[in-house]
């Protein structure tokens, strides 16, 4: 696979169709997949932005602009940027629009792709201005402007990095996303939810005690979770932004709740009858039938992205290991085999694979088995930096969210690629983070 992939193949697509005016609107064409994460990442150029009228607030707007591009970018998990101390031109100065740059400049130094963005204020009101070009094909792929207040900037350089990953991937990403996860608040565990970066931190739970497992439903409104607060684990169900939801309590421990995809469904551990098993209960709590029977332990369900399948783990063979109920055959497969304890399934968005936390040799790691290629050696992600638990799937399929104790605190969230590369830390905030699940894909709204 080469360096060029992206570009080479948009262009075989484009082939035989003019090249895009110069102006702030993309000729359409046919998109193709560069999610696989296996794939060499595509070098992009992001130079600074312009001041279109040169006023000191355009420069301090256009900087901030440009670091909330950078990081958001990262995000796709498919781009690399080009070191700006080999940039050859300055569209700052010399301008943004495609007349206006020498893509010399920028295929001399490897950039395969470029954003060039301009930025206009005037009486409190921002004009962002933004282009994505093949630099190699002179293409305009993608140019956009948003218009809105200052505290807006940074929404708008998200949407238009969701531009970009639909451009080049048909995929929207993770720019529409939100994150829920545990934090420690005055010795206590609650419940948080974020921008999908890690941004806007905002308290969902107040139960003064320990809150766990949060789970996002399919449509982004609700929330399950586990809590202390009435003295033993139970679960609760709520409503993100209205006051109202529904707990479950049933005798013994109710815990690890996962919803069924576009469902008002939830699979969920009960122990009611004794041995910890897996129930599907409706999101009013109603008990709609078992799910799992065995003398063992069953916890942990995840379902399958179309919900025809549950993940989950069970120590029915004598230690925690992952199986794979077939729903409609009731057929139960195990999936993992290395190692004495593995947990913590999470399904890759396209269903083809699943992370998990392996104990080796007293190491807690993040491990991916691929499922469409049979049983198989699974691929550790994580290797001689802490403890590492918790994996989440971005929407897209392309990054990794979880939980390390890498930097001393104790647990803190970081992400990676879905090939473990560029593990990074993705939030600081007191206190110890952990359990973080990245919601479903959204509806892109601009």
């Amino acid at each position: 696979m080469t360096r060029r992939f992206v570009v080479s193949a948009i262009m075989l697509l484009l082939m035989g169709l003019l090249m895009a005016p110069d102006r702030l609107t993309a000729a359409p064409y046919d998109t193709i997949q560069v999610s696989n994460p296996f794939l060499n990442k595509t070098p992009i150029a992001l130079p600074a932005f312009k001041a279109l009228t040169g006023s000191p607030a355009e420069t301090r707007i256009g900087a901030e602009a440009l670091e909330t591009l950078e990081n958001g970018l990262a995000f796709t998990g498919f781009l690399k940027q080009v070191n700006p101390a080999a940039f050859l031109a300055d569209p700052s100065n010399t301008g943004i629009q495609m007349s206006q740059i020498n893509f010399s400049d920028w295929t001399g130094i490897g950039a395969e792709l470029l954003i060039t963005g301009g930025v206009e204020e005037k009486d409190g009101r921002v004009k962002l201005a933004l282009r994505l070009f093949d630099t190699f094909n002179h293409q305009l792929l993608k140019g956009k402007v948003y218009t809105g207040p200052p505290d807006q900037v940074r929404r708008m350089i998200h949407l238009f990095c969701a531009e970009v990953s639909h451009a080049l991937t048909g995929k929207w990403g993770v720019f529409a996303s939100k994150l829920t996860f545990v934090s420690t608040v005055d010795g206590n565990k609650e419940i948080f939810v974020s921008d999908f970066d890690g941004h806007n931190p905002t308290r969902f739970t107040r139960h003064k005690s320990i809150s766990l497992s949060p789970a996002w439903s399919s449509d982004g409104q609700w929330l399950a979770y586990v809590s202390y607060a009435g003295g033993k684990p139970d679960i609760y169900i709520r409503h993100l932004e209205q006051e109202r939801g529904t707990v479950i309590k049933r005798d013994g421990m109710n815990i690890t709740p996962a919803w069924m995809p576009g469902q008002d469904k939830l699979a969920v551990a009960l122990s009611f009858s004794g041995n910890q098993e897996i129930y599907l209960l409706t999101r009013q709590g109603e008990m709609i039938k078992k799910i799992t029977s065995s003398w063992g332990i069953n916890v942990s369900p995840q379902f399958s992205p179309d919900g025809g399948k549950l993940a989950f783990v069970s120590n029915r063979s004598g230690t925690p290991q992952i199986y794979i109920k077939d729903l409609s055959s009731g057929e139960v497969d195990r999936v993992t085999f290395q190692g004495r304890y593995n947990t913590s399934p999470a399904w890759s968005p396209d269903g083809k694979k699943i992370a998990y936390v392996g104990i080796e040799k007293n190491r807690i790691d993040i491990y991916m088995v691929q499922l469409d290629q049979g049983p198989g050696m699974p691929v550790q992600l994580t290797r001689n930096q802490g403890d590492n638990e918790d994996p989440a799937w971005s929407p897209d399929g392309n990054l990794i969210v979880f939980t390390s104790t890498r930097d001393g605190r104790g647990g803190a969230v970081f992400v990676m690629t879905a090939a473990g590369t560029d593990q990074r830390r993705l939030m600081n905030m007191p206190g110890r983070q952990t359990q973080p699940r990245w919601s479903k894909p959204m509806t892109y709204k601009e």
